[in-house]
């Protein structure tokens, strides 16, 4: 018997729920390529000019992709890729080396990456080169035909781009830039970057052999657009072995959109970040709530991982705090409301600590100062707190002006979820919430 299911069975309900979680986990972690990218038709284009007068007539071209996080230039690139590679020279010929400044540090790893790409390990061997130069003019030298006297075109995308510009130097960006524009082999060089300003970052010499030719994208996405987006996500499609469950979940799913709770976080989301990176991952966290018990998405648990997403880390780093960090926090948000946020040092933070506890016999809040120089030191490194730009380094720690990283919800977060908070800071604490 076949192992594929076979369509309109009826399965058991775990059956289904396993299937369903499995399709949309590929969905949202393997993103797939659209058949053609709407709105960019104009960039698509000028992108698989560029790359193909490498590809197929040997001519070297260098340019930026230059856009906001999440907006599809990585996506942009490999539909053009893809698009390139149905041609059958391209195929046989184009080589890639992609390279990420995150990754590749600095030169040394950037040349030992492009060589394990290019699969010339072997050829490089033991060799000792003079300069970064003259390693990669070997390494291109060695892609040549044997049988003709030309290079195999080589397409070198170089992503988070920016990052390559903080390079000694520059030296990778200028030797590459420089192969490209000296015509010694056929290569192309896309950069990816998120940094308007990137040219800015480059080097005179460097700047002189760029193109300059850039290539901007933009979101111009709409939150009807955002919102078709989940339920598409969400959907299963005909091809589902049990199409009754299929249909069900259709339906939950455009009930799920169309509920206003739901509308509303959704909002909240596209406002904060419209990349899909970001959807798929409230998505996922939705989809891990669903069970035999639980066979649907309820708008109860997008709430829930909609906060999970946006869970505030200071807020949450306020919860390990101890109880002298916390009452200097609120020592520091009395004195902000009262000076109308000017900064503050130690000294003031430690008077108004001690006004608080003046007001209580308890003495389980006396601590030296010392130790209170500690808890501040601490903040400070938590980032809690930061000095005021410009102030001397030279004054003496307890009048070094400071500010106040926190704003008036996270502090109210912190304290309500604060594990046995006293009573007295508590209140204290309020009475400078107001």
């Amino acid at each position: 018997m076949s192992k594929r299911k076979v369509k309109d069975a009826h399965l058991p309900i775990g059956e289904c729920i396993t299937e369903v979680q499995q399709i949309l986990r590929e969905r949202f972690c393997h993103q797939q390529l659209p058949d053609r990218l709407a709105g960019v038709e104009a960039q698509h284009k000028h992108l698989l000019e560029l790359l193909k007068r490498t590809a197929i007539h040997g001519e070297s071209n260098s340019v930026l992709i230059v856009g906001p996080r999440g907006v599809g230039k990585t996506m942009l690139l490999e539909c053009v890729l893809r698009d390139l590679l149905e041609e059958k020279e391209v195929q046989k010929n184009l080589l890639r080396v992609h390279l990420n400044g995150l990754l590749q540090t600095h030169d040394r790893i950037a040349l030992k990456e492009i060589t394990r790409q290019l699969h010339l390990e072997n050829v490089v061997g033991d060799k000792v080169f003079g300069s970064f130069a003259e390693n990669l003019v070997f390494l291109l030298e060695a892609l040549k035909k044997g049988d003709r006297s030309s290079s195999r075109p080589v397409l070198f995308v170089l992503d988070e781009f920016d990052l390559f510009a903080h390079h000694k130097n520059q030296t990778l960006l200028y030797n590459l830039f420089d192969v490209s524009q000296s015509a010694q082999a056929p290569i192309a060089v896309v950069g990816i970057t998120c940094r308007l300003d990137v040219l800015e970052l480059l080097e005179k010499r460097v700047k002189s052999r760029f193109s300059h030719r850039q290539i901007h994208l933009l979101s111009n996405l709409t939150f009807t657009q955002y919102l078709e987006r989940v339920r598409t996500q969400l959907s299963l499609t005909d091809e589902f072995p049990d199409s009754k469950f299929a249909e069900e979940w259709n339906a939950s799913v455009k009930a799920l959109c169309e509920d206003k709770s739901v509308e509303d976080v959704l909002q909240r989301h596209f406002n904060s970040s419209k990349e899909f990176r970001s959807l798929h991952m409230l998505l996922m966290l939705c989809l891990s709530r669903v069970s035999v018990a639980k066979p649907a998405i309820r708008p109860a648990d997008l709430l829930d991982a909609s906060r999970l997403c946006v869970a505030d880390a200071k807020a949450n780093m306020l919860h390990g705090l101890s109880i002298l960090e916390l009452c200097l926090i609120i020592a520091m948000k009395h004195l902000n409301d009262v000076y109308e946020g000017e900064p503050f040092n130690l000294q003031m933070v430690h008077n108004e600590f001690k006004k608080f506890l003046q007001r209580k016999s308890n003495s389980m809040y006396n601590f030296d100062l010392p130790v209170i120089m500690k808890a501040f030191e601490h903040l400070q490194q938590l980032e809690l707190i930061r000095p005021v730009d410009g102030s001397s380094t030279k004054t003496q720690r307890e009048y070094q002006l400071m500010r106040l990283m926190l704003d008036h919800s996270q502090l109210m977060e912190a304290l309500q979820k604060y594990p046995q908070c006293p009573t007295d800071v508590k209140q204290w604490a309020m009475s400078a919430f107001g």
